[in-house]
């Protein structure tokens, strides 16, 4: 089952910020400087993990992951943006047949 992940990133060094940035592009979609969405199931999210914490310092850095549930579900209708979003989030409706 794949979740809707919030990921959330600060960087103290430049190299790595910037390493992070296009590690992170792999996994899901830029929202904000720093923030990704990413759709993810549990293979992918460890994957994530253990992309980053190559390229990331745990002593100066800090990474936030946030579950905002499965994909298609609340996951996505719990986001909220003011002013103009830099993706725009899918719409999924449900189709009863």
């Amino acid at each position: 089952m794949r979740n809707v992940f919030l990921v959330s990133y600060d960087v103290a060094n430049p190299k790595r910020l910037r390493k992070t940035y296009k590690k992170m592009c792999g996994f899901g979609d830029p929202m904000h400087y720093s923030v990704f969405r990413c759709e993810l199931n549990p293979t992918e999210r460890q994957l994530l993990k253990e992309a980053l914490w190559k390229i990331l310092n745990l002593e100066h850095d800090r990474v936030m992951l946030i579950d905002l549930g499965p994909v298609g579900a609340r996951g996505d209708a719990c986001i909220e943006f003011w002013g103009n979003p830099r993706i725009e989030l899918p719409d999924r409706t449900a189709l009863i047949v």
